[in-house]
C-alpha cells in the first residue's frame, strides 16, 4: 500500500521529533534539571527535589486530562496544525522565559516548567496524530521509527549545543558565568525548537478526515470516558492496558538510571553523559531498525521481541556482579553493554507502540486515540515513581525485580489483545480509501 503522504511531508513530520527532543533532553532530563535543583533552589532548602517533582507531576496530571480533550477536538474538526502551533508556541515561550529564573526564584521556575512541559506533552500527542494521514498502516512502523530515531539525533545535537558550546564555565571558579550560561541555554533551546520545527509547519498538509457523527456532538468530558472507549474500540483499550505496564518499566529506567548508576556503581557525572550519548545512538538505531522489522513481521511480534530484550537487560542489571565475575570484567564495563542493549529497546518499543496505535485506529478517530496514548504514557510515568518507594524498602537492586514484573505483565496483556480482527478491519478501510482515491483520479483525468 502506498503512503498517503509524500516523502517531503514525512520528512517534515519527522523533523518535529528532532525539534521537540531538545526540550525533554536538555530541560527535563539532564542539563536544566540538575541546574535547577542545585542552583535555583536555595542550598539550605530541604525541598530541592520536591520543587522539581511538583513541576513534573503537576504537568503530567495536566497533560493526562488535556490530551484526550485535545484529541477529541481534532476528531471534531479542529486544525491539527493550529493546535500543534499553539502547543509549540507555549512550550517555546515559557522555556525561553526560564532565562528570568535566577537563584531563589523557585516558584517562578516551577510555574514556567509546569506550563512548558504540559505544552510539550500535548505537542507530542498532536504530532503523533498526523501519522495515519501520512502513512499506510503497513508502513507505520517504518515511518514512526524514522521519526523517533531522528528524535534521538535531535537529543544528541542539543546536548552538544548546550553542554559543549554554551555551558562552559566551572561553577567552582565562576558561579555567575555558570548561572548566566545555563539561563542563556534555555533561550538557545527555544530557538533550536523553533528552527527545527519549521519544516513541519511548511511541508506537512493539514488534512481533515471525515467527521464521525458519533464524535461530532460529544461534550469535552466524554473524551475521558474510558468505559465508552473500551466498548467502541476494545482492541485499542486492551492494548493501552498492556502499554501502561511495559511503558512503566521503560519510564522507570529513564527516570532512575542516573540515581542507580551513581549510587550503586559510583559513576561520575561525566561517565553518565558518555553513557547517555552512547545510548542515544543505540536508541536511534533501534527505533529505525525495529521499524523495518515491524513492517516485516508485524507490530505485536516486534513489541514482544523488544519486551524480551528489556527483560534481558534489566535481568542483567540485577545480576550485574555475577555477570562481571563470569566474564572477569569490571561491573561498570558490563553495565555499559547492558545500557546499550536497553538503549536499543527504548527507541524500538516507543516507536512500535506509536505505530500500533495508528494501525488500530479508524482514520476519523486518530486524534482521540493519540490523545489517550498520551494520557496512558503519563500514567505510566506516575506508576514508574513506585520504584523509589520500593527501592527505599527493599533496596535498589531488588526493586529491579518490580521493573521486570512491569515488562512481564505488559507482555502477557499484549498477547491477549485481539489484534488480528481489529487490524483486518483497519486494512480494509485503507483499501476502500485507496480505491476511492483512484476513482477520483480517473474522473479528473
Amino acid at each position: 500500500m502506498r503512503n498517503p503522504g509524500s516523502k517531503r511531508e514525512i520528512f517534515g513530520w519527522a523533523m518535529y521529533d528532532v525539534a521537540n527532543q531538545a526540550y525533554t533532553t536538555v530541560v527535563i532530563s539532564f542539563i536544566y534539571s540538575a541546574f535547577f535543583v542545585s542552583y535555583i533552589v536555595p542550598e539550605d532548602s530541604r525541598l530541592q527535589d520536591t520543587y522539581w517533582s511538583i513541576a513534573l507531576i503537576g504537568s503530567m496530571l495536566m497533560a493526562m486530562v488535556l490530551s484526550p480533550i485535545v484529541g477529541q477536538r481534532i476528531d471534531q474538526g479542529a486544525s491539527k496544525k493550529r493546535l500543534l502551533a499553539w502547543s509549540t508556541a507555549f512550550c517555546v515561550l515559557f522555556t525561553c522565559c526560564l532565562w528570568f529564573v535566577a537563584p531563589g526564584y523557585v516558584w517562578l521556575g516551577v510555574a514556567l516548567l509546569l506550563v512548558s512541559n504540559t505544552a510539550w506533552m500535548l505537542g507530542e500527542a498532536i504530532i503523533s496524530s498526523f501519522l495515519p494521514d501520512l502513512s499506510s498502516r503497513r508502513n507505520m512502523g517504518v515511518i514512526s521509527g524514522l521519526g523517533w530515531g531522528l528524535g534521538y539525533l535531535g537529543g544528541l545535537i542539543s546536548m552538544v549545543l548546550v553542554s559543549i558550546l554554551i555551558v562552559r564555565a566551572d561553577p567552582a571558579e565562576d558561579l555567575a558565568a555558570y548561572i548566566s550560561q545555563n539561563q542563556w541555554s534555555m533561550v538557545a533551546i527555544s530557538l533550536y525548537f523553533v528552527l527545527f520545527a519549521i519544516p513541519t509547519f511548511v511541508l506537512v498538509r493539514d488534512r481533515r478526515q471525515p467527521i464521525d457523527p458519533h464524535v461530532a456532538q460529544r461534550a469535552w468530558l466524554q473524551s475521558l470516558n474510558l468505559r465508552k472507549v473500551a466498548r467502541e474500540q476494545p482492541a485499542l483499550m486492551r492494548f493501552f492496558l498492556a502499554f501502561l505496564f511495559y511503558t512503566a518499566g521503560v519510564q522507570t529506567v529513564i527516570k532512575f538510571i542516573g540515581i542507580y548508576t551513581s549510587a550503586e556503581l559510583g559513576m561520575s557525572a561525566g561517565d553518565l553523559i558518555n553513557v547517555f550519548l552512547a545510548t542515544q545512538i543505540s536508541a536511534l538505531c533501534g527505533a529505525i531498525g525495529f521499524g523495518f522489522l515491524d513492517r516485516a513481521i508485524g507490530a505485536r511480534p516486534t513489541l514482544l521481541l523488544t519486551i524480551g530484550l528489556w527483560i534481558l537487560a534489566i535481568g542483567s542489571m540485577y545480576g550485574l556482579q555475577t555477570l562481571a565475575d563470569w566474564f572477569n570484567a569490571d561491573p561498570t564495563n558490563v553495565f555499559i553493554v547492558v545500557a546499550l542493549m536497553a538503549g536499543t529497546g527504548i527507541g524500538s518499543i516507543q516507536a512500535s507502540s506509536r505505530s500500533l496505535v495508528g494501525q488500530l485506529t479508524p482514520n476519523a478517530r486518530a486524534g482521540s486515540a493519540f490523545g489517550l496514548w498520551g494520557m496512558f504514557m503519563r500514567s505510566a510515568a506516575i506508576l514508574a515513581a513506585m520504584f523509589g518507594v520500593v527501592a527505599d524498602i527493599f533496596s535498589r537492586q531488588n526493586a529491579l525485580l518490580m521493573v521486570i514484573g512491569f515488562f512481564i505483565i505488559g507482555g502477557l496483556l499484549l498477547l491477549r489483545v485481539p489484534l488480528r480482527e481489529a487490524l483486518a478491519e483497519r486494512y480494509a478501510e485503507d483499501e476502500r480509501r485507496e480505491a476511492a482515491a483512484d476513482d477520483a483520479e480517473q474522473v479528473r483525468s
